[in-house]
C-alpha cells in the first residue's frame, strides 16, 4: 500500500496494492500492521457501508469530544468526492478542507483524523461507500457542519439544486456557529 500525503497533516491518502490477472483483481483494502507504521494508535472497531444515488450529499459530519472518530473511507462502487473538513479549533489548518475522489475504480482510501467534519457527494448512478471508524457512534456527541457553509468553501461538482440532503443536514450549522455552541 502506497501513503500520501495531503495538503492538511495527518490526512492521507492510501492506495492499495492491486494484482490484476485474467480472473480480475485481488487487493487487501486493510492490514493493521501496514496502516499502524503509518498512521500508530489508531484501532478501528466500528466498520460502516452506505448505498446512495446521484447526488444524494452526506455530510459534513463528525462526532465531538471522547468520541470523537477517525476514519478511513473507500468506495466499493461507484464514484464520490469525499471530503475532510479540519474543525479542529486552534489548529493551524483549521477550516480547511481536503478533497478527493474516490472511486470503486480507482481503490484509493481517504484516511481522516479526529476532529475532522466529514461528508461526500455521489457523482455516479449509486455509490456503495464503505468506512472504518476508531470510536463507536454516539448520538449525543453527533455534530455537523453546513455543506455550503461559505467560510469552508467546498466546491461541490454539483450545483445545489441537483443534491439530495436529509432534512437533518439541511439544518446544520456553520463551521463559526458550530465551534461556539
Amino acid at each position: 500500500m502506497r501513503t500520501v500525503k495531503t495538503e492538511i497533516e495527518g490526512v492521507l491518502l492510501l492506495e492499495p496494492t492491486l494484482f490484476r490477472d485474467e480472473r480480475g483483481y485481488f487487493l487487501e483494502s486493510f492490514l493493521a500492521r501496514e496502516f499502524e507504521r503509518e498512521v500508530p494508535g489508531v484501532r478501528f472497531v466500528q466498520e460502516n457501508e452506505s448505498r446512495s444515488t446521484f447526488g444524494v450529499l452526506r455530510g459534513l459530519h463528525l462526532q465531538a469530544g471522547p468520541h470523537a472518530q477517525a476514519k478511513l473511507v473507500r468506495v466499493v462502487l461507484g464514484r464520490v468526492l469525499d471530503v475532510a473538513v479540519d474543525a479542529r479549533a486552534g489548529s493551524p489548518t483549521f477550516g480547511r478542507h481536503v478533497a478527493r475522489e474516490l472511486s470503486g475504480e480507482n481503490k484509493l482510501q481517504l484516511f481522516i483524523p479526529r476532529g475532522f467534519a466529514h461528508g461526500y457527494v455521489v457523482l455516479s448512478e449509486e455509490a456503495i461507500v464503505q468506512y472504518k471508524c476508531d470510536a463507536y457512534y454516539a448520538p449525543a456527541s453527533e455534530r455537523g457542519i453546513r455543506f455550503d457553509d461559505p467560510d469552508v468553501a467546498i466546491r461541490w461538482p454539483l450545483e445545489a439544486s441537483r443534491l439530495v440532503l436529509s432534512e437533518k443536514d439541511k439544518k446544520l450549522p456553520s463551521l463559526r456557529e458550530l465551534i461556539t455552541v
